[in-house]
């Protein structure tokens, strides 16, 4: 079975400036993987290489053994949103459907086999009693379940996810790692989360990715984030401290990042 991903030496240049360079990653098919870093370092511009939307300056990546290109139906994309306007009146169901539809012109007869898709999808990730309820009237937990559901319908092995837990409450933050991992496990699905703070994911995820300084490292959280991998990245003394109730706590740079190191 091929890796979900790959980068080999890979570097991606914009505007003249090298966002991240000699990078060797692989993700295995299922896994759950965090991409954490401050703002700026080139979290989403990975993500976008990965889609084939930002050309590589040096080395190669792959997807499924594959080389990137865009409309990889494999990928589904969830980019960065906040919420959706309360006045927007399409219903859930139908934003669903048009992960599967969304490249037709007009409105399209959904047949029997794409109602039973969507259904399926709708009530794996938890959204069956509010599908019918117009997106804007819904809370920001339930809208990233129909978006994950939009992306999930068309048959997509792998999410990639641009900070989907930003404007949620702890709450829905935990929920929705839950709800992700769930599919990583029974749907054989390979995630990739962009996020600031790794709190309400660490449960749930099976290694870090950590863009900072121009440099891509992965590995479980207590291989990535420590005193020495962390300096190391940033140029700059950065310390990580572990508190009394057993969380990491990341000081000396500009956003600190903090994680429980439970059951890792």
């Amino acid at each position: 079975m091929s890796a979900a991903l790959r980068f080999e030496r890979a570097a991606v240049r914009l505007g003249g400036r090298v966002v991240w360079s000699g990078v060797d990653l692989e993700v295995e098919q299922g896994e759950f993987v965090a991409v954490l870093g401050p703002n700026g370092a080139g979290k989403s511009t990975l993500l976008k290489a990965l889609l084939g939307l930002v050309p590589l300056s040096h080395g190669a990546v792959s997807v499924f053994g594959h080389p990137v290109g865009r409309g990889n139906a494999d990928v589904g994309y969830l980019p960065q949103r906040r919420r959706f306007d309360p006045d927007l009146r399409i219903r859930a169901v139908d934003l669903v459907r048009l992960g599967l539809d969304g490249a037709r012109w007009g409105l399209s007869l959904p047949s029997a086999a794409k109602q039973r898709r969507v259904a399926e999808i709708i009530e794996l990730v938890g959204a069956t009693p509010y599908q019918d309820r117009a997106i804007g009237e819904l809370s920001g937990g339930e809208q990233q379940r129909v978006l994950l559901a939009q992306a999930l319908v068309s048959g997509a092995r792998m999410l990639m996810l641009d900070e989907p837990l930003d404007s949620l409450d702890l709450n829905n933050q935990q929920a929705i790692s839950e709800l992700i991992r769930g599919i990583c496990k029974s749907q054989g699905v390979t995630v990739l989360l962009v996020a600031h703070d790794v709190n309400p994911i660490l449960p749930f995820i099976d290694r870090v990715v950590y863009v900072a300084g121009g440099h891509v490292p992965c590995g479980l959280p207590d291989e990535v984030i420590t005193t020495d991998t962390l300096t190391r990245l940033y140029g700059a003394p950065v310390e990580v401290l572990r508190a009394s109730d057993g969380r990491l706590v990341v000081v000396g740079q500009y956003e600190p990042v903090s994680h429980h190191a439970d059951g890792h």
